[in-house]
């Protein structure tokens, strides 16, 4: 089975990390989430630009690219970081495993000796037995 392969980097803005930032401050359900050092962080903004440029662009290849995700509004970035991995989950269009011959005749062992023991536990009707993908 093919892997999975994209990989996200969620781009937030200046502005928008000082919004965050004074959010944390003023609004008492959200101070546990402030921490000053990203604030001290924060006077290194520039050459944190370039080293994720740099990262990204020597990084990303054909086979495993970087989707950079404008993440300023947290809906937006979840519904395009969403669309990246739906997009990878078809690409690859995993399947169940099939199931051999001899695991089907012990499925076959066990269900009988389960009904003679009485069928489920709870009391409930069994499921429709829906089949098994056969081995070609």
């Amino acid at each position: 089975m093919p892997v999975p392969r994209a990989c996200n980097f969620l781009n937030v803005s200046r502005d928008e990390q000082l919004r965050r930032f004074m959010r944390r401050i003023d609004i008492p359900e959200k101070n546990w989430k402030f921490s000053a050092a990203d604030v001290r962080e924060r006077a290194h903004w520039d050459d944190y630009q370039r080293a994720f440029a740099d990262v990204l662009s020597s990084t990303s290849t054909e086979w495993a690219p970087w989707h950079v995700i404008p993440a300023d509004r947290k809906w937006f970035a979840r519904l395009a970081a969403g669309a990246v991995i739906l997009h990878e989950v078809m690409r690859i269009d995993p399947r169940y495993p099939r199931v051999g011959r001899d695991q089907l005749s012990e499925l076959e062992e066990v269900r009988s000796a389960l009904t003679q023991d009485g069928g489920p536990p709870d009391g409930r009707e069994r499921p429709a037995a829906a089949a098994p993908a056969r081995e070609s």
